[in-house]
């Protein structure tokens, strides 16, 4: 008799809303530079960028290109009419307060921008400047973000405790032989452990290890803190190029303790603002000078990342294009993301690696040399795979 096969591991299940197209939302409390930098990222004037809290109320959103040498490296070898950047969609919110979570401030329309988005950039003002107020009245990093934490928490534990009463309340009814009832008890309890982590562990959802059916019912909640965190924190020019200063390792320490594994990144508004209004030569002239580069790239590259998105390529004299999908997807559906025909006819795909086309240099190599494969229905993609599809008429 053949020995049985092992049991293939279940598939880890993302946390957050499937889909392609997801949105990160820039986060602080006023005054700290959120739409500055929202405006230095999208290179507009679509924040309002005002020294008094609550300067933007309506969210602003914008697609900015996320850099990516390989991409620049596939227009060269091709030099297409067309170049199509991956983009991460960024949207500019308004600043939150102390008592947001019961409507402080904007508090409500606050919280429901920040639930629409898929990640958070953080952004958290270690500088002084007496022309530009803090809601606070003085700067203290920590605290900002022991408040945001706070807020964010807070709202999850109204929304979930809602949730689970009206849960318990339809739950006395249930039996023990239906799968139905048996599904129902289990998301019951489901519930009861994220109300626990949130209350009685005082930790974020996202920090806690779930299992396949847990994260169904946790996405199912559209949680504030099961969203991705990347902190940005806004030195001064000074601070920034001479990569010091005396909020840093105290902001390291609060995310060690509270968030550990999340992201931090220092940038300058101030620099990045004044690299922004010059011509490419001017910016690199003055980077060199300083010794520094802008952030932003890291920065755009991180909150991709933190979203769990890859990208793949198509490539011809006509277009580059790079396309983004979630980790996980499977060939159909990252056909689909071109054309819905393209998942529902899917045939197969022919996909070659980024670093064998670099590697032998033409696809006409990497083809002789073997390398070019043929993909069916189950075939997971890789970031930087190189992709033509094949669809039935």
């Amino acid at each position: 008799m053949p020995p049985k096969k092992a049991a293939a591991a279940e598939k880890k299940i993302l946390l957050g809303r499937p889909g392609n197209n997801l949105k990160i939302g820039i986060v602080g409390l006023p005054n700290v530079g959120k739409s500055s930098f929202f405006n230095v990222l999208s290179k507009t004037d679509l924040g309002k960028a005002a020294n008094f809290p609550y300067a933007t109320i309506n969210p602003e959103e914008a697609r900015i290109p996320v850099p990516d040498p390989r991409f620049d490296w596939l227009c060269d070898l091709y030099k297409p009419a067309s170049k199509v950047p991956a983009f991460l969609t960024c949207i500019d919110i308004a600043g939150l307060t102390a008592g947001a979570s019961t409507g402080a401030g904007l508090g409500n329309a606050f919280l429901s921008h920040v639930r629409a988005v898929d990640g958070i950039f953080q952004v958290v003002r270690a500088f002084d400047d007496a022309e530009v107020i803090h809601v606070e009245g003085d700067v203290d990093p920590c605290r900002d973000m022991e408040i945001i934490s706070t807020e964010l928490r807070l709202k999850d534990i109204e929304w979930v405790e809602k949730h689970l009463d009206g849960l318990k309340k339809t739950g006395r009814a249930l039996g023990n032989t239906s799968l139905a009832d048996k599904a129902k008890k289990e998301e019951i309890a489901t519930v009861q452990k994220i109300y626990d982590v949130l209350t009685k562990e005082n930790k974020d959802v996202r920090k806690v290890e779930w299992n396949n059916k847990e994260i169904d019912v946790v996405n199912g909640l559209q949680l504030l803190t099961a969203k991705p965190v990347t902190y940005l924190v806004n030195l001064s020019e000074r601070d920034y190029i001479r990569k010091k200063n005396k909020w840093l390792p105290k902001i390291k320490a609060w995310i060690d303790e509270h968030n550990p594994g999340d992201p931090l990144i220092p940038f300058s508004v101030a620099l990045e603002e004044r690299l922004a209004n010059m011509s490419d030569e001017e910016r690199k002239e003055e980077e060199q000078k300083l010794g520094v580069t802008s952030a932003l790239g890291k920065i755009t590259q991180a909150g991709y990342a933190s979203l769990d998105l890859i990208r793949y390529f198509t490539c011809g004299p006509d277009e580059v294009r790079a396309w983004t999908i979630r980790r996980g997807t499977k060939a159909p559906q990252a056909a689909g993301v071109i054309h819905s025909d393209f998942e529902n006819k899917f045939v197969c795909g022919e996909i070659m690696s980024y670093e064998d086309l670099r590697e032998y240099g033409s696809e006409a190599a990497v083809k002789a040399a073997g390398k070019l494969r043929q993909q069916g229905k189950p075939y997971e993609m890789i970031d930087g795979d190189i992709a033509y599809w094949k669809a039935g008429a």
